[in-house]
Parts: C-alpha cells; structure tokens; sequence
C-alpha cells in the first residue's frame, strides 16, 4: 500500500487525475491524503467533489477555509462570495450527500504509527500535540452535531480573537482554533496571528514569524504536512516540514507527495487550473535561456 499526500485541489480536478494516473493509483490498496481547500476558485469544483466521493473509503482528508466556507454557503447562501465557483454544488441534485460527507472530516488527522500530521494551515507554536488533537476535536464536535453545526458557521467568520486564550468560550474559542487550523501563516511566538499577510516567508511583520519557524514551537520533531500558503510555492527548509500548496488554481502546479519515501511529483497548471499543455520546442531559439547554455 502506497500512500500519497496532494496539496490544495480548489476543484483542479484534470491535474489530481493526472498526478494519480501517474503513480498508478489504486483506491483498492492505495490511500490519498489531502490537505483541505478541495473546492473553490478552480473550474471543477463538482466534478471534484464527486469523484473525493466516490473514492471517499480510501481518503483522508481534513477541511481547509474554503471547505469550511461552502459548508457555511451550503446553509445561507447570501454568504456566497462573487468570485466563488461553488453554485454549481449548490444547486446539484446530490448537494446534499456531498455537503453531509464534506462535513464529517476532520480538522486535522494524526498516523501515530508514521508520527505524521495531516492539516490545511499549521498548528500554533505554543500548542503540543496533544493540545492541538484536542482543539481539533471541539471544532469536529460542532461539525458533526446537528444542534452546533449551525451555530458554528455562524460565528466561525472573523479574525478576533488573535490569540489562543484557554478561559475562551463558545463561538470565539472555536473561531480561534478554526483560524489557527486553516487559515494561519505568520504568528507569534506565542501564537498571535497576523490574518493579512499571504506573501513569502521573508515578509513577516516584526515579532512575526511563520508558525513552523518558532524555535520554542512544541510540536519539533512531529512531521506535519500542509497546504494553504502557495506563496511557499513548496518550499519551506525546516526540518520534517512538508508545504505542499503550490498555486495550482493560480497557474502554479499540484504537487504530490509520496508519505513514506518523501518523492514528489508535479503536473503544472494553466491559469484555469487545467493541466497545462506540454510543446516541446522544436526551435533551439524558443528554448528558455538557461536551457541554451
């Protein structure tokens, strides 16, 4: 059995069939990872609902902010955002099954026996692993109750509280934990978030850091994979640290990532987040500079 790790989809459905097709991907023996954000911006935002679906029993998956927003949209649809590809899903005549199913993942999954962490954003320095497991859980407790689930998507949008507080209760505590799961990039030392800043790592605000940068981070020596920040473009340079969004619904590419030999493979994108055609240059001057050397 093979298991495989693929960053943000945001319905880019043509390049995860691509990477799959590439490592000859088998749902009866094989098992794929993902990392949240499976829908939104991309052309195929049902299509690749459906076809998560049907592999739905060799998938683990954990929800990212847009997964969480069309969850949300699912239950008020005046949320629903101009530049949102989601109608589509809504007004499905399987909506309904596919939201019920997109609404029992989790927020974050752990392999203890690979001691691997699968979440969309990061884990806040300041928390171990077991805090974080545990954050997680009240978060899903909401999701999957149907007296919280409501409730919850009602108060899940806004960036305050900025900071972890265990006296915190009700809506803003689980807001907090959302934000810290899905939506985090830069931080504090002590975990207060900077919800505007989406650039590289080296544009941090003063005090600021990526969360996995924090030499007092207490989940060091944890293999943790993630997504959200393609900004990244995948690469990261800290040790046991996988970022795996690389901008595929922004002409980037999908990235793959075997979890257990640590290989990765690429299908690059079109800005329509189709993949891009390959032309093989014929002409030694349409050959990029570098390759004429």
């Amino acid at each position: 059995m093979a298991v495989y790790a693929v960053g943000d989809l945001q319905g880019c459905l043509e390049p995860l069939q691509c990477l799959l097709k590439q490592v000859a991907f088998d749902p009866a023996k094989d098992r794929l990872w993902l990392v949240g954000d499976l829908v939104n911006r991309g052309p195929q935002s049902l299509e690749t609902l459906r076809f998560l679906y049907s592999i739905r029993e060799s998938l683990v998956c954990v929800l990212g902010n847009h997964d969480l927003h069309l969850l949300a949209v699912g239950q008020n649809i005046e949320r629903l955002k101009k530049a949102d590809t989601l109608r589509e899903i809504l007004e499905a005549p399987d909506r309904n099954e596919l939201l019920e199913w997109l609404r029992q993942q989790k927020l974050m999954h752990y392999d203890e026996q690979r001691e691997i962490v699968l979440v969309h954003a990061g884990i806040p320095p300041q928390w171990t692993l077991k805090k974080a497991l545990k954050c997680a859980a009240e978060v899903e407790v909401a999701l999957h109750d149907d007296n919280l689930f409501a409730p919850y998507l009602d108060g899940m949008y806004g960036n305050e509280p900025l900071k972890w507080d265990s006296d915190l209760t009700g809506t803003a505590r689980l807001r907090v934990i959302t934000n810290y799961f899905t939506r985090m990039r830069f931080c504090t030392r002590e975990g207060k978030l900077d919800l505007k800043g989406k650039e590289g790592i080296d544009t941090a605000p003063p005090g600021y850091a990526p969360w996995f940068r924090h030499k007092e981070r207490k989940t060091k020596g944890l293999k943790i994979i993630f997504g959200h920040w393609a900004a990244l473009e995948g690469q990261c340079n800290e040790q046991g640290i996988f970022a795996l969004d690389t901008g595929c619904v922004w002409g980037g590419a999908l990235t793959l990532l075997n979890v257990d030999t640590g290989e990765r493979l690429q299908c690059k994108c079109d800005t329509q987040g189709r993949v891009k055609p390959h032309v093989a240059p014929s002409d030694p001057e349409q050959l990029p500079a570098t390759a004429k050397r």
